[in-house]
C-alpha cells in the first residue's frame, strides 16, 4: 500500500526505555556543552552569570557528566532485549549494508535512488552509533581523569584534557550530521517521531527497514500494508 493510502498507521519502532535513554543523552550532552563553553574560552564568560558563576558552572558540568553516563544503564535495565539487538547489529555487516551507502549518497543529494533492504538499523545508523560510542568513551574516560587528577599520573591527566576536547569536537560533528539526517532531510523526517513517541509511520518503516518490517508482519506485530491489512 502506498504512502497516500494509509498515512495514519503507526507502528512501534523504539521502546519507552530507548526514548528516555535518547532524551537523557541529548539533554545531558547539550548541558555539558553549554556549561563547558565559559571554561574553555573567555569569549563565553558571559555565560557564567547565567549559570550562577564559575563554581556553579563546574558543579552543573559534573552533575550532567553523571547523567551523561546513565542512558546505557537505562536502556540495558529496562529494555535488555533491545540493547543487545543494538549491539548485535553494530557488529553485523553484510553486502546490503555496503550497497546502502551507494543509494544513500543519491538520496542525500536529491537524485533518484532505491531503498536497499535493511534490518532494524540501517548501515548509516550503525556508523552513527559506533561514532557516538567512541565519542562517549573518549569524553567519559578523559573526564574521569580530569575530575579525579589525584588518582592518575600527571601525564595521563594532561592527555585527558586533549582527548576530552577531541571527543567533544568529534561528537559535535556527529550530532550535527545526525540531526540533519533525522530531522531536516525530507526523506528521513517522518521517522523523527520514533525518538519522541517510539512510533513511526508504517509506510516509512516499511520503505526504510523492509527486512525488519516484513519479519514483524510475519510475527503478527505489524499490519501488512502491501495487502491493505
Amino acid at each position: 500500500m502506498s504512502k497516500k493510502a494509509r498515512p495514519d498507521v503507526q507502528v512501534r519502532r523504539f521502546s519507552k526505555a530507548f526514548v528516555w535513554a535518547h532524551a537523557v543523552n541529548a539533554i545531558s550532552f547539550f548541558a555539558l556543552y553549554i556549561t563547558a563553553l565559559p571554561m574553555y574560552t573567555e569569549f563565553f564568560d558571559w555565560l557564567y552569570p547565567v549559570l550562577g558563576g564559575p563554581t556553579n558552572a563546574r558543579l552543573l558540568h559534573r552533575i550532567f557528566a553523571v547523567t551523561f553516563c546513565t542512558p546505557t544503564i537505562i536502556f540495558l535495565i529496562f529494555d535488555r532485549k533491545g540493547f543487545f539487538r543494538w549491539m548485535k547489529e553494530l557488529v553485523t555487516w553484510k553486502k546490503r549494508d555496503l550497497q546502502f551507502f551507494t543509494e544513500f549518497v543519491k538520496e542525500l543529494f536529491g537524485f533518484k535512488f532505491k531503498h536497499v533492504r535493511q534490518t532494524f538499523f540501517n548501515a548509516g545508523e550503525k556508523i552513527n552509533s559506533i561514532l557516538q560510542i567512541v565519542c562517549a568513551i573518549l569524553i567519559i574516560g578523559s573526564g574521569f581523569t580530569m575530575w579525579f587528577p589525584q588518582l592518575f599520573p600527571r601525564a595521563l591527566v594532561q592527555w585527558g584534557y586533549f582527548f576530552h576536547n577531541v571527543g567533544f569536537g568529534l561528537a559535535i560533528a556527529v550530532i550535527i550530521g545526525h540531526v540533519y539526517l533525522s530531522v531536516v532531510h525530507k526523506n528521513s523526517r517522518p521517522g523523527y517521531s520514533g525518538v519522541v513517541t517510539g512510533k513511526v509511520p508504517a509506510w516509512w518503516a516499511k520503505s526504510h527497514y523492509s527486512e525488519w518490517y516484513d519479519a514483524e508482519v510475519k510475527k503478527g506485530n505489524f499490519p501488512d500494508i502491501d495487502k491493505g491489512a
